[in-house]
């Protein structure tokens, strides 16, 4: 099931913005839901399980460390992960680049699934929930860029991008199953600190002329209130 729902929402996430990528405002307004879904997960699960943990009061370095890695592999995907690849030029980004930033990045997330004793963990659907976005971002710049053929030969570069990181979530967690479960709380960290820095970056950007936009505030209430409703039917 965990298996079946990473793969599922990169592919209906493509999918969706191999026909719909042109509609920018659609995959901004899916980005900002996510993100206030997603720093609700970190801040309401994540966290409070790694701190309660026997070495949380030592893991704030790795949240850190979480945070400093996902500026890094942002160096690679040129801001992917915050909807930024129509602010760059068409040869800025290379799909190597893409590939390696976010298979690195869909990986460590999925080491922690490892441990997860619940198949719909809030962690698990924080994933697919950010999964969705990116995959529709994902679709719609592989698909749809300008003189891309439409012939199925100039499509498997696209289509191999796409079942790697389709694939890379399940062979994190594939990973993590050879580790102390120890560890968790650790990696669990690390991924927290990326959660923090992909969902702060994409809610406190600046709105032009710094004007209040209600409907990013109300897609934020509404991401936020549906991880809130999640936690209040999650057993721990």
């Amino acid at each position: 099931m965990t298996v079946l729902l990473l793969i599922l929402s990169v592919i209906a996430g493509v999918f969706l913005g191999k026909h719909f990528g042109k509609k920018e405002k659609l995959a901004k307004n899916l980005l900002i839901l996510s993100a206030g879904f997603l720093i609700t997960i970190c801040l309401n699960e994540v966290f409070p399980e790694v701190y309660t943990s026997s070495a949380g009061s030592s893991l704030g370095i790795f949240v850190i460390a979480g945070v400093l890695l996902q500026m890094i592999l942002e160096a690679l995907t040129k801001g992917f992960e915050h909807g930024h690849f129509h602010h760059h030029g068409e040869h800025n980004i290379l799909p190597m680049a893409l590939m390696v930033g976010l298979f690195i990045h869909a990986f460590i997330e999925g080491i922690p699934l490892a441990n997860e004793e619940h198949e719909l963990s809030p962690y698990l659907l924080g994933i697919v929930f950010h999964n969705l976005p990116i995959s529709f971002i994902l679709g719609a710049f592989l698909f749809n860029r300008k003189g891309e053929s439409k012939s199925s030969s100039s499509s498997y570069p696209s289509l191999l991008i796409v079942a790697l990181f389709a694939l890379a979530s399940p062979m994190g967690m594939l990973l993590g199953n050879y580790f102390d479960p120890n560890l968790q709380p650790y990696f669990l960290a690390i991924v927290g600190g990326i959660f923090l820095h992909i969902s702060s970056v994409i809610i406190f950007e600046s709105n032009k002329n710094h004007n209040i936009d209600w409907v990013k505030i109300g897609l934020v209430v509404l991401g936020v209130s549906l991880a809130l409703i999640m936690h209040l039917f999650h057993h721990h």
